[in-house]
């Protein structure tokens, strides 16, 4: 059974940066898929960046690109969300989701099998 522990959230002020980390046990990164989404207040969960596992590859969603810096250590079996200039509109529950599918993409969340419990992002002065 795949288990995803997030951490690193908290409050920021506007242009600060955040780390987001989520440990991942019971598989490995490159046998799973890995997406961060985020849910705002009032808002439906949206995805924000994934990274595959056979080979890589990261797509990020067109609002944070630039800003944002998806990574994983295979070797500590965790993938990292780098938040730079954070912005009001980045404030949410970030959660960490993973899937044994090999479909590339950043896929709509029914397609993720395993979800974190999520961390609060807060940005505000």
């Amino acid at each position: 059974q795949v288990q995803l522990v997030e951490s690193g959230g908290g409050l920021v002020q506007p242009g600060g940066s955040l780390r987001l980390s989520c440990a991942v046990s019971g598989g490995t990164l490159d046998s799973l898929a890995i997406a961060w989404f985020r849910q705002a207040p009032g808002k439906a969960r949206e995805g924000v960046s994934s990274i595959s596992g056979r080979d890589g590859m990261i797509l990020y969603k067109d609002s944070v690109k630039g800003r944002f810096t998806f990574s994983r250590d295979n070797a500590k079996n965790t993938v990292v969300l780098q938040m730079n200039s954070l912005r009001p509109e980045d404030t949410g529950v970030y959660y960490c989701a993973a899937t044994t599918s090999a479909v590339p993409g950043i896929l709509p969340e029914y397609w993720y099998e395993y979800w974190g419990q999520g961390t609060q992002v807060t940005v505000s002065s």
